[in-house]
């Protein structure tokens, strides 16, 4: 007869083992090693789960073996998409590879960025996916130096030997600049701030390489102080107020929220876009897909970066042989009427993008 223990709170793995009739050790891995038991035994230990309404307690496990089975993500801003998409891609791949995935968003802020890196690592994640617009890396080398392995996710490391998963930003500012240029643009203005972010320096160079292969075609930066709207706002106002012959003939803003606080203000001062001024996006932000001219930008493929950012941690955690390295998708255009106003938006031909390039470094 199996002895079944007193029940004076919550059921516990002992409650389990004694419902399904198999030892203590069987439960433990059906939780965690479920490849070591036959199906029959580990459906009952199941059966009993689901009857006593049995939750593992993961702070209990974690203690034991050092971490849990969850991965941290901590995040630039969830108020752009390409973050909320690197968030799902992420969470999607965590999962069916049986890992939770916990979320903090530091707003772009550095130290609150580093209060939730302390925090994961109180939690005892097995690893952190870290999607920040610098480097990071005091906090970055004091979590590996607890033996908490770091992938970057939208910044390539330079001074830290860690695996990254990056956009191709250069390839995204080139193939922007080379739009507009296609559109009859030859004063690009370049909404920008922050050349310190890695994104921000690598949209302009491919912008730069456009124009420098267009004789005729220049570059005007136009400095908006900062990333968020309201620094899209201001250079808006700027824009418009130059004289017509100075002004240029088409926008790149270096993310969409600059640019979709460009194009309110230059409709507002009378200006027409697309028809007098072009403008375009560069981070696919969704944000700013609809409103009176939906913008044309470039694509990010934050939900594959999120799911190849997992694979590297998790092949980290279990591969001894494992080699940091970067994984590089590719960017593609997507025109929309902020370039190509509403007919041209129809009937534009436009060659469909293929799937990410992915390539690795």
């Amino acid at each position: 007869m199996v002895h079944v223990p007193r029940r004076d709170g919550p059921p516990s793995v002992h409650h389990v083992a004694a419902r399904a009739g198999v030892s203590l050790a069987t439960v433990s891995n059906v939780l965690n090693h479920p490849e070591r038991v036959a199906d029959a035994t580990a459906a009952r230990v199941h059966d009993a789960i689901a009857e006593l309404g049995y939750t593992p307690n993961r702070n209990a496990r974690a203690l034991v073996s050092g971490s849990t089975r969850a991965i941290g993500l901590v995040v630039a801003s969830l108020r752009n998409s390409l973050f909320t998409d690197v968030v799902s891609g992420a969470h999607t791949t965590a999962r069916e590879r049986g890992n939770t995935l916990l979320v903090a968003s530091s707003e772009n802020d550095l130290e609150a960025q580093g209060e939730h890196l302390a925090f994961l690592e109180s939690t005892r994640v097995s690893g952190i996916l870290l999607a920040s617009m610098t480097e990071s890396r005091e906090q970055v080398d004091a979590a590996k130096q607890h033996g908490l392995p770091v992938v970057y996710v939208n910044y390539e490391p330079t001074e830290v030997d860690a695996c990254s998963v990056v956009v191709d930003n250069e390839q995204a500012g080139y193939v922007a600049a080379q739009h507009l240029i296609t559109q009859g643009c030859r004063r690009i203005g370049f909404v920008s701030a922050r050349p310190d972010l890695q994104p921000v320096g690598r949209r302009r160079a491919g912008l730069l390489r456009a124009v420098a292969a267009h004789p005729g075609v220049e570059l005007i930066d136009i400095d908006a102080g900062d990333i968020d709207p309201p620094g899209g706002t201001d250079a808006g106002v700027r824009i418009a107020r130059m004289p017509e012959h100075e002004r240029p003939d088409g926008v790149l803003g270096v993310t969409d929220l600059l640019a979709m606080a460009v194009v309110s203000e230059l409709r507002a001062a009378g200006i027409r876009v697309p028809e007098d001024i072009p403008v375009s996006g560069c981070d696919h932000n969704s944000v700013a897909w609809g409103g009176a001219v939906p913008l044309t930008s470039v694509t990010m493929h934050g939900s594959e970066m999120g799911a190849a950012a997992v694979e590297l941690l998790l092949e980290e955690l279990t591969d001894p042989m494992h080699v940091h390295r970067t994984v590089v998708l590719g960017s593609e255009l997507v025109p929309r009427e902020s370039t190509l106003g509403r007919a041209g938006a129809a009937a534009a031909r436009v060659t469909p993008p293929s799937d990410p390039r992915r390539t690795e470094a």
